[in-house]
């Protein structure tokens, strides 16, 4: 689709148990969905403390319509992995349908 140009990769990670909760595990995590997205910048925030420094990225993703991406999931894009905020949004009225998410990544 022509409005799709940015390779974008979708990754789903198994729950495991631990001791007292579940978690993901992220070390056997399988690729979901592979293929072409439209990634746009969000904002980016920068946390300053003499104790750290903490920046965040986040975008805005629009994937083609029937991805099955879901809020526990994780993007890599441009080489970065960024974790999916949030439910994601499905929009089927007029002539693009898509799907869009949120993500971010904390860095540093």
């Amino acid at each position: 689709m022509r409005h799709f140009h940015d390779p974008v990769v979708i990754r789903r990670a198994p729950l495991t148990a631990s001791a007292y909760t579940n978690r993901r595990d992220w070390e056997n995590a399988r690729t979901l969905w592979s293929g072409l997205a439209s990634v746009q910048p969000d904002r980016a925030f920068e946390v300053r403390s003499p104790e750290r420094e903490t920046a965040q990225e986040r975008l805005v993703v629009y994937l083609p319509w029937g991805t099955p991406v879901d809020s526990t999931d994780r993007i890599v894009w441009d080489g970065r992995t960024f974790e999916v905020d949030g439910e994601p949004m499905r929009w089927q009225q007029g002539s693009l349908r898509h799907v869009r998410i949120r993500a971010w990544r904390a860095m540093h």
